[in-house]
């Protein structure tokens, strides 16, 4: 009797383990494609039309350096706004489905094309060494959500020098053609990360699809997969979609009709900035 409790009950754990045995088998025969769906692809998309603002003049009312330091210069910019209201929110900004600052309307001041620096009142200093290094300083005028407006008056460039004993010198501005960067920058959360805009200022040239454009590299570091070239002949924001999270990269290059990086200075700039869940 005990024998055969016994092997019945050997039988019982054979096939016990050879149910489970047989499971197991079958979800180690399943590959990475049968779970993981390809990325969407990254795309570029015009903007909707913003308010127009074609009368907004944007001018530079003095620049002055004093000494900060033994071997620096506190260089303040004061500027003229006309026609153009700061810190009022863009009456369009809560059906563009993008970043927009609760501050509202500001100026974008950007410094040898580096990230720019929001201005919401019509001024800014900045500490610079007294190295001979020459600059250049551009501004203009932006929406709520950081579009840029681009009427040709809503801009301006000033090229200068700090000389060694702390002097400003103000430079003639260039004449070749160049690209300044602005948008994508910063962090990105939650919605925000849908359209992702893209925007820039072109300087002492047009784009055209028989002119100069500027090809736009979009990469996601932390995706392989997620990333696009595209040329752009048109001077109009747009938006990137379908980026997943990440740390991720724009570089923008003002390239020549024959496709060729222009020559000059301030011809291309790169940034990078990071999207999250939330």
């Amino acid at each position: 009797m005990k024998a055969n409790l016994f092997l019945a009950s050997a039988a019982i754990s054979i096939f016990t383990l050879a149910s489970c045995g047989s499971g197991t088998s079958g979800d180690n025969n399943k590959t990475a494609t049968d779970t993981v769906k390809p990325l969407a692809p990254v795309t570029l998309v015009s903007v909707s039309p913003s308010p127009d603002f074609p009368d907004a003049q944007l001018a530079i009312k003095s620049v002055k350096a004093d000494k900060a330091g033994k071997d620096s210069a506190k260089v303040t910019f004061d500027f003229d706004v006309q026609k153009y209201e700061l810190k009022l929110q863009t009456t369009d900004n809560g059906t563009k489905n993008c970043n927009n600052s609760d501050k509202g309307q500001h100026i974008h001041f950007i410094l040898d094309n580096g990230p720019y620096k929001a201005l919401y009142e019509p001024t800014n200093d900045i500490t610079l060494p007294n190295d001979g290094k020459e600059h250049i300083m551009v501004a203009f005028l932006s929406r709520s959500y950081h579009e840029s407006v681009k009427n040709g008056k809503a801009a301006v460039m000033y090229h200068f020098v700090i000389d060694g004993k702390g002097n400003l010198k103000k430079l003639e501005n260039p004449t070749t053609p160049m690209i300044i960067y602005s948008r994508p920058k910063g962090d990105y959360a939650g919605k925000d990360t849908a359209n992702v805009l893209l925007d820039f200022y072109v300087w002492n040239c047009s784009l055209a699809a028989d002119g100069y454009k500027v090809k736009a590299d979009i990469n996601n570091d932390d995706k392989a997969s997620q990333k696009l070239t595209a040329t752009i002949d048109k001077w109009e924001p747009h938006f990137i979609q379908n980026l997943y999270t990440g740390k991720c990269k724009v570089m923008l290059t003002l390239v020549d009709k024959d496709g060729k990086p222009a020559e000059g200075p301030q011809t291309s700039a790169s940034r990078s900035f990071v999207l999250k869940a939330q």
